[in-house]
C-alpha cells in the first residue's frame, strides 16, 4: 500500500509518516502545492491524506486533480478548520473523510483502514483468492489455513497482484507501487524480479499454485487460471 501525505507542517508530517511507516504502509510526502501536484501527475496512490492550507495553492484543487485523475485513491482531509461548509466542500470534491487538527493518530489509522476496506476491498476484511487468504488489517497471508511469513515487500507484492487478477502489471508499476518514487533511485528493476522469484518461492514451499506468470518483455501477471 502506498500513501502520499501532503502537509506543510513538519513536525506533524514527520508524526504522520513515522506513524504510517509503524503500520507497514509505503508513505511519500510533499509540503508545498506544486510538489504535490507533480506527485499527483507522476504516481499512483492507495491513499492521499491532504491538508487544506499549503504553500502555492490549496488542497481542495489537488482533491479535484486526484480525484480525476484516480477515482479509486482514498482521500482524508485534515485541516485545523472545523467549519460543516468545509467539511460540506471536501466532501463534494470528492473526499472520503475530513480530520480536524489536532487529531489523535488512533483516529487517522482508523479512517485510513474503513476507507481502505470501502474502496480496495468492497469492506471486506479480507481478500480470498484460491487457496491464498489475506487477513487486511493484521497483514496475515494464509494459504490452506497455514500462515505464510512474508517480508513486508512481498506481502505488499502479493496484495497488489491480487487486487489486479489478470492484469498484466509491467515492471515499472509494480517497482512504482512497491518502492514509491526510490524506485527512479535503481539502475535496473531486476530487484522486481527478485522479489518476484521470493515470494514465488515461498508460496509454492507451502504447497499453492503457481499463480504469478511472467509475461515476456512486459512483466507479471497474477492468475489462478
Amino acid at each position: 500500500m502506498k500513501f502520499l501525505l501532503i502537509e506543510d507542517e513538519s513536525s506533524l508530517a514527520e508524526e504522520i509518516v513515522n506513524f504510517i511507516c509503524a503500520e507497514n504502509y509505503l508513505v511519500e510526502t510533499a509540503s508545498t502545492y506544486n510538489a504535490a501536484y507533480q506527485k499527483i501527475h507522476l504516481y499512483e496512490y492507495d491513499l492521499a491524506i491532504i491538508d487544506i492550507t499549503l504553500p502555492g495553492g490549496t488542497g481542495w484543487s489537488l482533491v479535484e486533480h486526484l480525484r480525476l485523475r484516480s477515482p479509486e485513491t482514498g482521500i482524508i482531509i485534515i485541516t485545523a478548520k472545523n467549519s460543516v461548509s468545509d467539511k460540506i466542500q471536501g466532501l463534494q470534491l470528492g473526499a472520503d473523510d475530513y480530520l480536524t487538527k489536532p487529531f489523535h493518530l488512533a483516529e487517522l489509522n482508523a479512517r485510513i483502514q474503513s476507507i481502505l476496506r470501502r474502496r480496495k476491498f468492497s469492506g471486506d476484511n479480507k481478500i480470498v483468492a484460491g487457496p491464498i487468504r489475506i487477513v487486511i488489517e493484521k497483514r496475515e497471508v494464509y494459504l490452506h489455513d497455514v500462515l505464510i511469513p512474508l517480508t513486508r515487500k512481498e506481502y505488499d507484492l502479493l496484495l497488489y497482484c491480487i487486487t489486479n487478477q489478470e492484469r498484466v502489471l509491467s515492471k515499472e508499476s509494480i517497482a512504482e507501487h512497491i518502492w514509491g518514487d526510490h524506485a527512479d533511485a535503481f539502475d535496473s528493476l531486476d530487484f522486481v524480479y527478485s522479489q518476484i522469484k521470493n515470494l514465488r518461492k515461498k508460496l509454492l514451499a507451502a504447497g499453492g499454485p503457481d499463480c504469478i506468470k511472467a509475461v515476456y518483455g512486459i512483466g507479471y501477471k497474477f492468475s489462478l487460471v
